[in-house]
């Protein structure tokens, strides 16, 4: 099993920057993609940036040359830094963990509010 636990979100600007941080516990050891979804009401689930354990990057067209997705093995954390907020960035950011087993991890999301 694998735990992860997100912060970082908040109420921002247009045009300001926030940085997501996602710590995971437990099965480590047997993670292999980690990434941020984000969910707006009324709108379904949707990937905005993924990162592989060998460092392949993957990035949602609606966020690409705003958000930069990072990952520190040795702390067992994935980054968002999100740059250049809009108002249509407002959600709930959940980070997600794949495992060796495709086994999906989800934590319990982060609220990312973007003021016009």
């Amino acid at each position: 099993q694998v735990q992860l636990v997100e912060s970082g979100g908040g109420l921002v600007q247009a045009g300001g920057s926030l940085r997501l941080s996602c710590a995971a516990s437990g099965s480590i050891f047997s993670i292999n993609t980690m990434g941020w979804y984000r969910q707006a009401p009324g709108k379904q689930r949707e990937l905005a940036a993924v990162i592989t354990s060998g460092g392949t990057l993957n990035y949602a067209d609606s966020v690409k040359g705003r958000f930069t997705i990072s990952r520190d093995n040795a702390k067992n954390t994935v980054y968002l830094q999100m740059n250049s907020l809009k108002p249509e960035d407002t959600a709930v950011y959940y980070c997600n963990a794949i495992d060796a087993i495709n086994r999906r991890y989800w934590g319990q999301g982060t609220q990312v509010t973007v003021s016009s």
